[in-house]
């Protein structure tokens, strides 16, 4: 058995799927102006990841503690609660939280947030849709994103059809790490997979992502054979990915794909230490650091001279 085919099933139920956060004129995830939706679960751990509360499914309570004034709105509230006991602050939690945001709508301080919310295909897509103006004027559209949308493959490609049909540019953002059928049948709704690459090294790989490398390189071979749209996204961690060997082995493999596809090197930034902390999570024993102007170009540099087509941030310059 492979990892992949270990994969819990995660098909949403009619509800739809958590979503946790739907940003607006956004110029990082895709050409134009973009709404980038953002779906809860994902089945890889990075060490790294500034998105800790996509990776449940669920949807969660947060806790902000520097804003909690113990005054106990929460605990009366909670249908799990008796109401009887005494407020105990921020981390007030007798393990049966049902995540139903009940204390999170009563706390006067705004110390507890509920993360994720189910939407339904019909009831985002025309969210989305809103936005037209914007993606009009720049050659913008919906990015779908998390988390892992494919995780989520009959939601996503329901999306995907909805904004085809109406005429809206799509991408998704994925780690590629799912099923060869999956990916494909999604780069055929998509108009372009905005296409993580994290380390070459498969053991190094698994050590800080929890998943193996191999089914995220083959899907990529897989889509270039088949002429996707595909942008190649660099995430930027010194001291993880940014050693030479490391480089060279990625200008490579791209280099030697069929299709050749630009790669966009994105800055690492510690965001999700803190996002960790308010979900009651420890946040990974590491210790990376933003990469220096200096870091960054010579990045770039060593990527360019193997002949690829190299940007910075998620958009073209």
């Amino acid at each position: 058995m492979t990892e992949l085919d270990r994969l819990p099933q995660t098909e949403p139920a009619p509800s739809g799927v958590a979503v946790f956060n739907i940003q607006r004129c956004s110029i990082h995830d895709g050409p134009g102006i973009r709404t980038t939706v953002f779906i809860k679960g994902c089945p890889l751990r990075c060490d790294w990841c500034h998105n800790p509360e996509s990776l449940d499914g669920s949807p969660e309570v947060a806790i902000n503690k520097r804003q909690c004034t113990s005054c106990g709105a929460c605990i009366e509230a909670c249908p799990e609660s008796n109401g009887d006991r005494p407020a105990r602050g921020p981390d007030w939690d007798d393990g049966n939280c049902r995540r139903c945001g009940a204390c999170a709508e009563v706390c006067p301080g705004e110390a507890r947030e509920l993360i994720g919310e189910a939407r339904a295909v019909a009831e985002l897509v025309a969210e989305i849709e809103r936005d037209r103006p914007f993606f009009d004027a720049s050659g913008g559209g919906v990015t779908f994103s998390g988390g892992e949308p494919l995780c989520y493959p009959t939601f996503l490609t329901g999306c995907l059809e909805a904004c085809r049909e109406r005429g809206l540019h799509t991408a998704v953002d994925t780690s590629g790490f799912a099923s060869k059928k999956v990916v494909r049948d999604i780069s055929r709704l998509a108009d372009v997979l905005l296409y993580d690459i994290k380390h070459m090294d498969s053991e190094v790989h698994k050590k800080h992502t929890g998943v193996d490398n191999q089914p995220i390189l083959d899907n990529l071979r897989t889509l270039s054979d088949e002429n996707a749209t595909v942008w190649i996204r660099f995430p930027l961690i010194p001291g993880f990915n940014d050693g030479d060997d490391n480089l060279d082995a990625m200008a490579s493999f791209v280099g030697g794909l069929p299709n050749g596809y630009p790669i966009f090197v994105l800055p690492y930034h510690p965001t999700g230490i803190d996002k960790h902390r308010r979900l009651g999570k420890r946040p990974p024993d590491v210790d990376y650091r933003s990469p220096s102007d200096d870091d960054l170009v010579a990045v770039v540099e060593r990527l360019r001279s193997h002949g690829l087509e190299v940007h910075t941030g998620g958009a073209y310059e």
